[in-house]
């Protein structure tokens, strides 16, 4: 019988005991791998930037509607990266999602995401979102043409309440993002109301007063900042597309020294409400996420178990009517801003504390 040397056992040694090792790392990998393959469904949300809504409500409601309706599910956040989604989008599939709510960033990666689902025979609801001539099959948001003309009127009423509506007011535009649908239909909605002010005479639009932010409260900042510039200070309202843009436009106009105007928003956050009492906006509309998130929820539950849909009708997608539920949205300002915490939404100290509690 020949003999190894010493060194050659030991070379055989290590190699059976690598493995070993690789092999009980292999299994104890494999396990979370089959344990997440139970997942049902998987929602992918946009960003933490252009509005605190989604970390604030859209995740844990969310998450408390996928339990309720005992759905393992998944709430991922795609921080502003239209790869990641994807990439968390396929992440979701592997693991046996068969519904993925996407609330997309841009209509290349929403239609890309979209494909892929379906293309593994996953469904797909288009969450706040419509991803524009997409299969997909559910649609749950808010009447967001409404919110645009809620935003319009409330700029109008601010600007009378101000006196300033009879005297020919210098109006700032200051969008969402071109790439977002839903930014379109908010825009249509205050241009709805704004335009015809315009070619009346009633209004005029600031110079280089119609701009987009692409949500971003830093640039709606910058962006302001050259209007007042080029206008010498002369604007006397702004349709703001939401409260964080709202609100950059309320730091704008404190550090020029100047005093508050009418300024719309959206979203009900925290800061928006408390520009709202404090007298820097004139308004914001309220979208109960809670009831986008079960509406959500359920159609998923529906989609999963081949029940129908839950609809309020449908909307114009391509060359399809696309199943939807629409909520419609709630006007807010000074005279019903309580109902944002009696109802439970947010807390009473989650707007009244430190310099805004005078305002309770």
């Amino acid at each position: 019988m020949k003999k190894f040397p010493r060194w050659a056992i030991a070379a055989i040694t290590a190699t059976v005991l690598v493995g070993l090792i690789a092999a009980a790392a292999s299994a104890r990998t494999s396990s979370p791998a089959k344990q997440a393959a139970s997942i049902k469904a998987c929602a992918l949300l946009p960003d933490t930037v252009s509005s605190t809504r989604y970390t604030l409500f859209d995740a844990p409601y969310l998450k408390a509607a996928f339990k309720k309706a005992n759905v393992k599910a998944q709430v991922l956040n795609a921080l502003n990266d239209p790869q990641k989604q994807k990439s968390q989008a396929q992440q979701c599939l592997a693991q046996g999602a068969k519904v993925i709510l996407l609330d997309q960033l841009t209509p290349a990666s929403g239609m890309s995401i979209t494909n892929l689902a379906v293309g593994q025979g996953a469904k797909v609801i288009d969450y706040d979102r419509l991803v524009v001539g997409s299969k997909a099959a559910y649609y749950v948001s808010f009447d967001n043409k409404r919110v645009g003309v809620l935003q319009g009127k409330g700029l109008v009423a601010g600007l009378k309440a101000k006196g300033t509506y009879s005297k020919h007011p210098v109006i700032a535009e200051l969008n969402g993002a071109l790439t977002d649908n839903n930014a379109h239909l908010f825009k249509s909605g205050y241009d709805s109301v704004l335009k015809p002010l315009y070619s009346a005479g009633t209004f005029k639009l600031a110079t280089a007063g119609d701009q987009w932010t692409n949500w971003d409260p830093i640039k709606a900042r910058q962006i302001f900042d050259q209007m007042l510039a080029r206008n010498g200070n002369n604007i006397q309202g702004v349709a703001s597309a939401n409260d964080g843009i709202a609100g950059a436009v309320v730091a704008s106009l404190k550090a020029h020294g100047l005093k508050p105007i009418p300024v719309s928003g959206q979203d009900a956050t925290p800061q928006g409400v408390q520009n709202i009492i404090s007298g820097w906006q004139t308004m914001t509309v309220w979208k109960d996420t809670r009831k986008l998130a079960v509406a959500a929820a359920k159609a998923a539950v529906q989609l999963i178990k081949g029940q129908t849909l839950t609809v309020t009708g449908s909307v114009p997608n391509g060359a399809k009517k696309e199943p939807a539920f629409i909520i419609a949205p709630v006007y807010m300002d000074k005279s019903n801003w309580r109902q944002i915490y009696t109802s439970g939404f947010l807390k009473k100290s989650d707007i009244c504390i430190g310099q805004y509690k005078k305002y309770c």
